[in-house]
């Protein structure tokens, strides 16, 4: 089936429903055994949790969600899991995209908010962020950040976009985040001047300068990287994508290493008054690369 991303008709937040089966033919999830629903073409557009993934935990509106592969007959990890593999690779390509996910829970008793029996339609979630890192049974896991999308500003927007011509409408969307300390970030801007510490760009616009301030640890679940300036770096809109999704990292000696060539590209550019924590370059290293410490 073609990839539907947001809400199926006919069938609001909090339906049941007895099997799989009767998922696939509403719609719902397009899988009859995968627990995700997507490639890396075409994104995914839901997921099933069910309990099958011993590292997976489900806060209700926050859900830590276990990729797909690498898991025996026993349910437990017996190897490595892969981000390429489809499932995985269609997860990225929705966070990517800023896409919807369909979550639907399955009945478990690892989770207050499973269903009692069958399976239950949890809403729309966004996928926040993803990396990998060492499960409990010891085998590299890659594990996304889902948080859910307020269900009436979702339909509030659909609503607007069907009735109302001319520019699309823009809502937003209160849900559950780490509030950014500015005076860290600013800090950092202003010690660096706004200069890119990957690529020395400066980004002049009208009125001023633009930087971004970098979290080197991600703050918030899983991670939970403090907001100090340890921990931040002044980065242009290009390099704070490709640090933040694991395109680049650092060295402890702060060499900026290219994840796909593993060619270095420079020097990460450093003001004499910035510690920058070797704790958190390291965590963020293990995240992309193979999930274990890394030189």
């Amino acid at each position: 089936m073609a990839k539907t991303f947001g809400h199926i008709a006919g069938h609001p937040v909090g339906s049941t429903y007895g099997t799989r089966r009767e998922l696939y033919d509403t719609g719902l999830h397009t899988e009859l055994r995968a627990g995700i629903s997507g490639n890396a073409k075409e994104g995914a557009d839901s997921i099933v949790v069910s309990g099958g993934y011993v590292d997976d935990e489900d806060y209700g509106d926050l859900i830590i969600y276990t990729g797909h592969g690498g898991r025996g007959d026993s349910g437990r990890q017996v190897a490595d899991q892969d981000i390429n593999a489809r499932g995985n690779a269609g997860l990225v390509r929705t966070y990517l995209e800023g896409w919807p996910v369909r979550v639907i829970r399955g009945a478990h008793k690892g989770s207050p908010h499973a269903p009692a029996t069958g399976y239950q339609y949890g809403g729309l979630y966004r996928v926040d962020s993803y990396g990998s890192k060492v499960g409990a049974d010891g085998f590299l896991i890659w594990q996304f950040k889902l948080v859910r999308i307020p269900d009436e500003e979702h339909r509030k927007a659909e609503d607007q976009a069907k009735e109302t011509p001319g520019p699309a409408p823009v809502t937003t969307s209160l849900v559950q985040r780490v509030v950014r300390s500015s005076a860290v970030v600013q800090q950092i801007k202003d010690w660096y001047g706004h200069q890119c510490q990957v690529c020395g760009l400066i980004l002049q616009v009208q009125g001023g300068y633009y930087s971004e301030g970098a979290h080197i640890q991600a703050l918030g679940r899983p991670y939970n990287g403090p907001d100090v300036v340890e921990n931040v770096l002044c980065l242009c809109p290009n390099d704070h994508v490709r640090f933040d999704n694991g395109a680049i990292y650092l060295s402890d000696d702060l060499k900026v290493v290219n994840a796909f060539t593993g060619a270095v590209e420079g020097q990460l550019r450093k003001h004499p008054r910035h510690r920058i924590g070797l704790t958190y370059v390291a965590q963020h290293r293990a995240r992309w690369t193979t999930g274990r410490p890394r030189t």
